[in-house]
């Protein structure tokens, strides 16, 4: 049995993996703009497959180590389900909005444009503020029903197929993250949102997960903490102890977790 990560390398992963989300998102958005100007939806599938693809990528890179949350509203979630300790939720915090404002600032400057441009794209309207809550609440059910079901293994895959997918279903573009929206106010480019906007989008997003928290409850009355503390791939947590067991299907009682590797295999 492998020894629990400790938080300091958690909170690297969640530094440097929010880092990259940002860079992602941003960046992707700025090439878009310069490859497809003025044709806005080439612009935005262009920027929605990279963010869908490079999300993939990441998760695979840093979940093993701390779950790949890079998100306040999957960290606390998870903690309502006990699968974090509170604490560790709210250490996580400061730590993935540093690690999106970072990734603004590398994204701007791979793209020769000042390191800090403040956005002045505005975008709370009433349609933006139900489009982000409807984003954060489909992207907390699909975490947690891969966990409650045995396949958190797929989650690389189904997450960044969902945030690409609601870059489009939603008049938002899915921000669906505390912390992205807070990154994304420092570059004022194709995926950038104006600080103004930015209280609505958190509030929605809120909302949202508080949402998926019933919601949860509801359709997945026996998920775990055990289960709660896979997501949003197999890893090892802080505490001390055996890795938990997870349920193999909804409404049947956790069962023993075979052994394997906890690398996610997607």
């Amino acid at each position: 049995m492998s020894a629990p990560v400790q938080l300091w390398r958690r909170l690297l992963a969640e530094l440097l993996g929010s880092a990259f989300l940002a860079a992602v998102v941003i960046g992707s958005g700025i090439a878009a703009q310069r490859l497809s100007p003025g044709q806005t939806g080439l612009e935005l599938l262009e920027n929605a497959a990279a963010t869908a693809a490079g999300l993939f990528a990441i998760i695979l890179m840093f979940g093993p180590v701390s779950g790949a949350h890079f998100n306040p509203v999957v960290s606390f979630v998870d903690a309502a389900f006990g699968g974090l300790s509170w604490r560790d939720a709210a250490v996580y915090l400061p730590v993935q909005v540093a690690g999106c404002i970072g990734g603004a600032v590398i994204a701007n400057l791979m793209f020769a444009l000042p390191a800090v441009s403040i956005s002045t794209k505005h975008r709370a309207t009433p349609a933006h503020f139900l489009s982000e809550i409807i984003a954060t609440l489909g992207l907390i059910l699909v975490i947690f029903a891969l966990a409650r079901s045995g396949r958190s293994r797929a989650a690389p895959a189904a997450v960044g197929a969902y945030i690409g997918a609601a870059y489009f279903f939603t008049s938002s573009t899915s921000f669906a993250n505390p912390a992205i929206t807070i990154g994304r106010m420092f570059s004022d480019t194709f995926a950038g949102i104006a600080p103004a906007s930015a209280p609505a989008f958190i509030a929605a997003q809120a909302i949202g997960g508080l949402l998926a928290l019933l919601v949860i409850k509801a359709l997945y009355p026996a998920i775990t903490p055990a289960q709660a503390a896979g997501i949003v791939v197999p890893h090892q947590q802080g505490q001390a102890g055996p890795v938990p067991a997870r349920a193999a299907s909804d409404g049947a009682a956790p069962a023993a977790q075979p052994p394997g590797r906890s690398r996610p295999t997607s």
